[in-house]
């Protein structure tokens, strides 16, 4: 099983989204940045460490969402979420193609990798998201 964490961004009210550059597997899907944890390091290391890497800015996780277990053909994911804070840095595209700043009603019309789908599609986690960018509701 590979462990794997992803930060869910929030800033302005809105979540971070970024979209997989051409050389990664299944570019062109959207998803929450983010990548494997390392031998030796806690999770919350992992998730500052992958977003330093990948978009050049420091984040603050302040709250891990229930793990999302995604199981596909040939291998399992266990994607540990974290909803996070910009504690400083500016936005840079290491890996992926694009960014997006988007509400709970953006959310549905990206296509989404399946791990990051299963994690927005359970009610509990969706409203967490949002509940740090100022919204109280339920998924749409």
């Amino acid at each position: 099983m590979m462990k794997v964490v992803c930060a869910c961004i929030f800033s302005g009210g809105k979540l971070l989204a970024t979209r997989r550059g051409g050389q990664s597997d299944e570019a062109g899907k959207w998803e929450f940045p983010g990548g494997k944890v390392h031998c030796g390091e806690t999770d919350r290391e992992a998730v500052v460490r992958e977003i330093m890497e990948e978009l050049g800015i420091t984040v603050y996780p302040q709250e891990q969402l229930a793990e999302v277990v995604y199981v596909a053909p040939g291998k399992t994911i266990r994607l540990l979420p974290f909803v996070c804070a910009i504690a400083g840095g500016r936005m840079q595209l290491n890996e992926h193609a694009e960014y997006r700043w988007i509400t709970s009603e953006e959310i549905n019309r990206l296509d989404w990798l399946p791990a990051d789908r299963e994690l927005i599609v359970r009610e509990e986690r969706f409203a967490r998201l949002f509940y740090h960018t100022g919204e109280d509701l339920k998924n749409p």
